[in-house]
């Protein structure tokens, strides 16, 4: 993994997988949290804290190498796409999320950006969380590890579906499936609903798995509007200084959630064949042909490095009608 960044005013103090924050230089040790990839450690108080998207890949748990060029600011803008869909951009209510309002200070006609222009374009400014240690997964179509476990036993997460379903299939409701959020290196643990509401308590994990149900549900109909199938996808959520429970990290991306093309799907191609994914599905493809997940990972070659750069910038276009 690369070093972190030495950002001016800015201290290093978390690198995960993809993703690496930062406070104020002057920030105190404090009890308050930040939060991305995991972060569950009573860490620093700050009033802003800067997340901020590398170009790394990561699949199986393992980081990969080489990066995804451009994949940083890829991903930072598709998130705060989402964010401002989800503040009412797409016409529900307005979701809270863990973005600061302005990353600016100073006088209007001198303004300092907050934001060190060496990560301009993939850094977010944030507000500090208590972040909760549940991943709240919600799956809208059976796949992936679900489809592994469904014909093995019926089940996905241990909820008893219908016989019949095949991979790829459109589930009769979306599944909330939440896991425990292991640290660095280590697997995430699929939980039952009750077992979060053992590392929460019973209201805020209500909260999060009925936000997380709205959220999939808002963005699936987004999607749905610009030709793609959110297959499934994942959140963090946070508490607020007030108690609000706050969406927070990156949110909707090709690194959190699998998208499809609807059309492709609807022609009865299966998933498996990944030519009509909008994710990282490309990376784990190859790599689970060519390692056996025993020691380092292999290096990507440049071909899956080009294609998966290229279903990023499509999916982002695809959504926005831009690119960063």
């Amino acid at each position: 993994m690369s070093s972190p960044l030495n950002l001016p005013g800015w201290r290093h103090v978390y690198s995960g997988k993809v993703r690496d924050l930062y406070v104020p230089a002057d920030a105190s040790t404090g009890t308050a949290t930040g939060g991305t990839e995991g972060v569950t450690d009573r860490m620093l108080a700050a009033d802003r804290m800067l997340v901020v998207a590398s170009d790394r890949v990561s699949a199986f748990d393992h980081v990969l190498s080489p990066g995804i060029p451009g994949k940083g600011e890829l991903l930072t803008t598709l998130s705060l796409w989402w964010f401002d869909q989800l503040a009412g951009g797409d016409g529900g209510r307005r979701i809270p999320n863990h973005l600061l309002a302005s990353h600016t200070v100073g006088a209007d006609d001198a303004p300092l950006s907050l934001v060190p222009a060496e990560v301009s374009g993939r850094a977010m400014l944030v507000k500090g969380l208590e972040m909760q240690p549940i991943e709240c997964v919600v799956r809208g179509y059976l796949t992936g590890s679900g489809w592994a476990e469904y014909r093995a036993s019926g089940t996905v997460c241990g909820i008893p579906l219908p016989e019949g379903l095949h991979d790829g299939d459109r589930l009769p409701e979306p599944l909330y499936t939440p896991a425990f959020k292991a640290p660095m290196g280590e697997h995430d643990e699929n939980i039952t609903f009750e077992r979060s509401v053992e590392l929460t308590n019973p209201q805020v994990a209500a909260a999060l798995r009925d936000l997380s149900l709205e959220i999939y549900r808002r963005a699936a109909a987004t999607a749905e509007a610009h030709g793609l199938i959110l297959a499934d996808t994942k959140f963090e959520f946070g508490l607020d200084a007030d108690g609000v429970l706050t969406l927070a990290d990156e949110v909707l991306t090709s690194d959190s959630s699998r998208y499809w093309d609807a059309a492709a799907w609807a022609t009865g191609e299966t998933p498996s064949q990944r030519m009509a994914s909008f994710d990282k599905q490309i990376v784990r493809d190859w790599l689970a042909a060519h390692w056996d997940k025993q020691g380092s990972p292999p290096e990507l070659p440049g071909e899956i490095v080009r294609r998966t750069a290229d279903r990023y910038r499509e999916l982002l276009a695809r959504l926005t009608g831009d690119l960063p």
